[in-house]
């Protein structure tokens, strides 16, 4: 390990700016007209690959964006772990409150800022580095790594669930590592026990067939947003329940070393979300825990409505149509087909009888469960205690890697969910940065994992 020390140590400055060149690669997968830039940062990942020394590297393409995938397999006797990551990133509106341009890698007070510091382009490329790391100190790798990086994580994934349900033999292994996780703080590193499920819908509220004047038409005709308030309102009340009959219904009841850990709140989260968040009192369902709400309860979210003017001044217009965004995040034994029927029907049921409404299932994917107990999770146990000086303690975290649950349903192997974000790193917000301690000692982890699994 002192040799790797030395050479993390001596490659710092190129370490960083290979992830700055991925960094200024706007790869805003929601976006038609970045798909140019989709594809290059695709090429820029194929090609530190192949520095690295994975020469089996290239491109798969899909109907959507292309995966990345790489293997190197000279490690005979030796087991083999598939890492996956994503090279898209979110859009970065609002513009203005970025404080340095989002696609300008900008370091300032110890971290990187940029969109995808973190979320995922940091936390790919320090596995990068990691196999680099390994093949330039022994000159081989201690196991063998087939990594797999899409380009439609933030827009659902499509294209990588039709690869692997298709050909989950060219994807054998014995252990899946995905790094896309976060610790508490940077002094308590974590692994993820667990991930919830996801549904994104648009609910489109639609009224009369034109925009309406409100002075001649206020008081007879249908209004759109006003639907879309009553709704909301309906489907959550003002104490965070959800009203979505069966919903509840179907949720597991956690273990009870869950519910103890998540009263006594050893690592005082609860007043992290207070902290990070600037705010003075946490919302929801205020007979459960604080963790318990982020990580382990369904959730009902409005991401934006939109309809009608906007603008400076005034118009007096009734819409014919409004739409809202509005997702569910699904403990793990919640299916997402089977939540989105019952979302349509409640939405339907909410819905005032003068408005018609279209629900839309814009993308999904599952929850999942993952055991502590396989050996890559007390591999990766061993390399996080010698890294950072503690054990680290086994969390569920509240976001939603679909994959994770593919790789499990499909290639029935262990998962492991172990990355290196902060709570504060703005993930899918402005001023998004990744903590360069962070990212080093990420670099310094996977790679006393590598070995540790050849043991």
């Amino acid at each position: 390990m002192s040799q790797i020390e030395t050479y993390i140590t001596e490659h710092q400055d190129q370490f960083l700016e290979d992830l700055k060149g991925w960094l200024r690669i706007p790869s805003i997968s929601t976006s038609p007209e970045h798909k140019g830039d989709v594809l290059h940062a695709a090429e820029y990942a194929v090609g530190q690959l192949k520095d690295l020394g994975i020469s089996h590297a290239g491109l798969i393409e899909t109907q959507g964006h292309p995966l990345v995938y790489g293997e190197w397999l000279e490690a005979p006797g030796k087991p083999t772990l598939l890492i996956y990551g994503h090279y898209d990133v979110q859009p970065v509106d609002p513009i203005e409150l970025w404080e340095s341009a989002p696609f300008d890698p900008t370091i300032r007070n110890g971290n990187i800022y940029s969109r995808g510091a973190c979320d995922d382009k940091g936390q790919v490329m320090l596995v990068l580095k990691a196999l680099e790391t390994l093949f330039q100190v022994n000159g081989t790798l201690p196991i063998n790594v087939k990594i797999l990086i899409e380009g439609e994580e933030e827009a659902g994934g499509e294209s990588i669930e039709a690869y692997i349900k298709a050909y989950p033999e060219r994807l054998g292994c014995d252990a899946a590592f995905i790094c896309d996780t976060h610790m508490p703080s940077p002094e308590t590193p974590a692994l993820i026990t667990g991930l919830r499920g996801i549904i994104y819908t648009e609910v489109v509220v639609h009224g009369a067939k034109r925009d309406l004047h409100s002075g001649t038409y206020g008081g007879v005709a249908p209004n759109p947003l006003h639907a879309l308030a009553i709704i909301i309102s309906r489907l959550k009340d003002a104490d965070g329940h959800i009203h979505i009959p069966g919903l509840y219904d179907k949720l597991h009841k956690p273990s009870h070393e869950e519910k103890e850990f998540w009263r006594q709140d050893p690592l005082h989260m609860n007043d992290s979300f207070l902290k990070e968040m600037g705010v003075s009192q946490l919302s929801g369902e205020l007979e459960y825990p604080p963790i318990e709400r982020a990580s382990a309860r369904p959730t009902l979210e409005v991401h934006g409505i939109v309809g009608g003017f906007t603008g400076e001044g005034a118009k007096t217009v009734i819409p014919a149509v409004a739409k809202a965004k509005i997702s569910l995040r699904l403990p793990p034994n919640l299916q997402s087909k089977e939540i989105f029927t019952l979302f349509e029907q409640a939405v339907k049921d909410a819905a005032p009888p003068d408005v018609r409404v279209e629900v839309v299932n814009l993308h999904g994917g599952e929850g999942v469960i993952v055991s502590p107990e396989s050996q890559v999770m007390q591999a990766a146990s061993e390399a996080l205690n010698g890294v950072y000086g503690t054990k680290p303690v086994f969390l569920r975290e509240g976001g939603s890697i679909p994959i994770a649950a593919l790789f499990d349903e499909v290639l029935h192997v262990p998962v492991l969910l172990m990355g290196f974000g902060l709570p504060d790193d703005n993930l899918h917000a402005p001023n998004e940065k990744y903590s360069l301690q962070q990212f080093f000692n990420g670099v310094r982890t996977v790679a006393s994992l590598l070995q540790k699994m050849a043991q």
